[in-house]
């Protein structure tokens, strides 16, 4: 049971962690690894300078849909885990953590419905004068794609761990 508990545990620093950084890198749309999209910023590569040029996304339903959601998902996990641990350390022995489950549950299904609606959306986020053909989901992206079966699959370990 103690190897349960430490690989929850570790699994939900893993993927907080990895929803942080989906939520705050710059790399949701790709075009030729010279301009990038994300929940933020539009970026150019300045290939003098070397540095990076933002401005500010352009605002729309869909992506403050999307950012709303990737908040709450970092603001659930982050609960979650803060529950856990109190749990962890008050909690009487044999009870179970569906609490923290089921924070975790619902960080993932606001993760999933972040990147779907990225996914279908896309054309009205991205917004760019540049044909979207041209371009590709980037990094930011898939990676929080990958943390929603992460977070499903420990919201369940959450709901059937107990405390002994």
């Amino acid at each position: 049971m103690v190897l349960l508990l430490m690989l929850v545990t570790v699994l939900h620093v893993v993927t907080l962690a990895m929803l942080c950084i989906a939520t705050m890198e710059k790399s949701w749309w790709v075009w030729d690894h010279a301009e990038v999209t994300d929940l933020w910023y539009s970026c150019i590569h300045d290939n003098i300078t070397g540095n990076w040029l933002c401005a500010t996304s352009n605002e729309n339903d869909w992506l403050q849909a999307v950012q709303a959601l990737m908040v709450l998902s970092v603001v659930f996990s982050s609960l979650s885990f803060l529950v856990f641990l109190g749990q962890l350390f008050t909690m009487l022995k044999g009870q179970l953590f569906y609490f923290s489950g089921l924070c975790h549950v619902v960080t993932g299904f606001t993760t999933f419905a972040a990147c779907l609606i990225f996914t279908f959306h896309r054309k009205e986020i991205v917004n760019g004068t540049r044909d979207l053909r041209t371009g590709h989901f980037g990094a930011c992206f898939i990676l929080a794609w990958s943390c929603v079966p992460l977070l499903l699959l420990s919201g369940v370990l959450y709901v059937h761990l107990h405390k002994k």
